[in-house]
């Protein structure tokens, strides 16, 4: 059987390995595709660092990576929608399809999800086997590393876009790669004003490119007092949850306005301990839960925004790098000082698109 080049999980501990497995093979309803550029996830990271989180949810070895975009090579014998020639990105949560939530237009909390690239091999890999109803057709002609962010945009345009978002303030708080984007997605969408919270200054610098109105780096500076001073004293009527950070959302309690949303899509590495009756149920604020996107309705809202011309995302891809320095990419990631990295399969590819 042909092989081909992956990036596994081999091992219960820190790191990966270039390795080599067979080319998939597909089922009826699914389709083979030749990656062109995979991206490097927060997620992804959390696995290569191999945190609590990770210990409990991943079983190696697999292939890691889910954020992608590349040509469909082969068809199932029951796929009707996709061709081969096609330019597809992946919705990555892989759903039953039958449940009560994936009937009343919830599948994205379905209770059966499999997660490409997480419980499934992913695409860190020349060739991925994905199902056809997962396959998000692309246009042609355009730089795949943009077509393999789409997923974490729409990370971003699901959590900042969860509630009324014109004319209102916005603390994005984690300005990782999806952080950045939700910065830029609030600005899209008509926030009043955006105010980006990171400790690390490179990513605080893409914030501002992105368009955030201030920057807040809490190491350096009260973040409840800077925003609650640029606020009139309110606070702000939306928290993009994105760190993680136990300290920073408990900050976020503190400075969200009466009333307000805070809406979660950062995963802590372990619990957090929250003054439940003072930051929540006296303020009646409302709290939720973001899990990857609205399948399908945030991938037309993504659509929607990059044919509108609003959404800037050149600054976001920082650095572009050959699969076999995937490493490289990875301490990038864990440094912070990086937007989005994308590997490439090959060095063809790498010098077709890094230019």
């Amino acid at each position: 059987m042909a092989k081909m080049k992956v990036v596994m999980k081999q091992e219960a501990k820190v790191g990966a390995v270039l390795s080599e497995m067979e080319i998939p093979k597909i089922g009826s309803r699914e389709v083979l595709v030749k990656v062109l550029a995979t991206s490097i996830c927060g997620t992804d990271a959390h696995i290569y660092s191999w945190d609590e989180w990770s210990q409990k949810r991943i079983k190696p070895p697999y292939v890691m990576g889910h954020e992608f975009a590349g040509e469909v090579v082969e068809v199932g014998a029951d796929v009707t929608a996709i061709k081969i020639g096609d330019i597809v990105s992946a919705e990555t949560h892989i759903v039953c399809g039958v449940c009560d939530l994936c009937t009343t237009g919830n599948a994205h909390i379905c209770k059966d999800t499999a997660i490409l690239g997480v419980d499934t091999n992913g695409t860190y890999a020349e060739y991925v086997a994905i199902p056809e109803s997962n396959a998000w057709k692309n246009p042609k002609g355009i730089d795949p590393a943009y077509l393999a962010v789409q997923e974490p945009l729409g990370n971003a345009v699901h959590t900042i876009m969860a509630g009324e978002i014109v004319g209102k303030t916005v603390a994005v708080v984690g300005c990782g790669p999806i952080g950045i984007m939700a910065v830029a997605v609030a600005k899209a969408v008509s926030a009043s004003k955006v105010i980006a919270i990171e400790v690390n200054e490179y990513r605080l610098e893409l914030a501002k490119q992105l368009g955030a109105d201030v920057v807040i780096n809490p190491m350096k500076e009260d973040p409840i007092a800077r925003i609650m001073e640029e606020t009139n004293g309110l606070g702000v009527d939306v928290v993009a949850e994105m760190s993680g950070n136990a300290i920073a959302i408990r900050q976020a309690l503190k400075y969200i306005k009466l009333g307000g949303r805070m809406s979660l899509l950062g995963i802590p590495t372990s619990e957090v301990s929250l003054d439940i009756a003072n930051d929540i149920v006296f303020k009646g604020i409302t709290i939720q839960g973001i899990v990857g996107r609205k399948m399908y309705d945030t991938w037309f809202q993504v659509k929607g925004l990059l044919e509108s011309g609003n959404l800037n995302l050149d600054p976001i891809i920082t650095h572009r790098l050959a699969m076999e320095d995937f490493e490289k990419g990875f301490d990038l990631m864990l440094s912070g000082n990086c937007g989005k990295v994308v590997l490439y399969p090959t060095k063809e590819l790498l010098d077709t698109y890094n230019k």
